[in-house]
C-alpha cells in the first residue's frame, strides 16, 4: 500500500521541505536528491521495517548525519526532517487506509509502532553520526589553532 503511493508522498513531504520555517537549510538542498532520498525510503518501506537489521538502518543513516553534516545543514533542521518523514506517513497511513475491521485497526497500530520504532532508529543513528563529524571538525579545527 504504501509502496504503491511512495511517489505521492515523496512529493507530499518534498514540497513541505522546500517551504517549511523550521527546514530552511532544505530550500537551498537539491530537490532531485532530496527526492531520490525520500523516494528509496517510501518504495522500500516494507524492506526497511521487516527485513533490514538494525545494522543496515545504522549504516544508511550514519551516513545521512555525515552528509548533512557537510552539506552544513543544522542538526535541528535535520531531525525536523526525519519527524516529517514519519508525520507525512503517519498521515497517509491515516487517512488513506479503510479500516472494516478490528483486525484491520489492530494491523494499522501495529504498523504505526513498526514505524516509530524505525524512525527512532534513524533519528538516534542519524544525530550520533552528525555529532561525531562535528567533534572531528572542532578537533581538526582546535588543532590548527595551536
Amino acid at each position: 500500500m504504501i509502496e504503491d503511493h511512495a511517489e505521492q508522498i515523496t512529493r507530499s513531504l518534498l514540497n513541505d521541505l522546500g517551504s517549511n520555517d523550521r527546514t530552511p537549510s532544505y530550500h537551498a538542498l537539491s530537490r532531485n536528491n532530496l527526492y531520490q532520498r525520500i523516494f528509496e525510503v517510501y518504495r522500500n518501506l516494507d524492506r526497511w521495517l521487516v527485513d533490514e537489521s538494525d545494522e543496515e538502518i545504522e549504516a544508511a543513516y550514519k551516513e545521512l548525519g555525515k552528509i548533512r553534516f557537510a552539506q552544513d545543514v543544522p542538526l535541528s533542521e535535520v531531525v525536523y526532517a526525519l519527524m516529517l518523514t514519519k508525520n507525512h506517513l503517519r498521515s497517509y497511513i491515516r487517512t488513506s487506509a479503510l479500516l472494516d475491521s478490528a483486525i484491520e485497526l489492530y494491523q494499522e497500530k501495529e504498523l504505526q509502532q513498526l514505524i516509530e520504532q524505525f524512525f527512532d532508529k534513524a533519528i538516534y543513528h542519524t544525530v550520533q553520526a552528525y555529532m561525531q563529524e562535528a567533534a572531528r571538525w572542532f578537533e581538526r579545527f582546535a588543532a590548527t589553532r595551536t
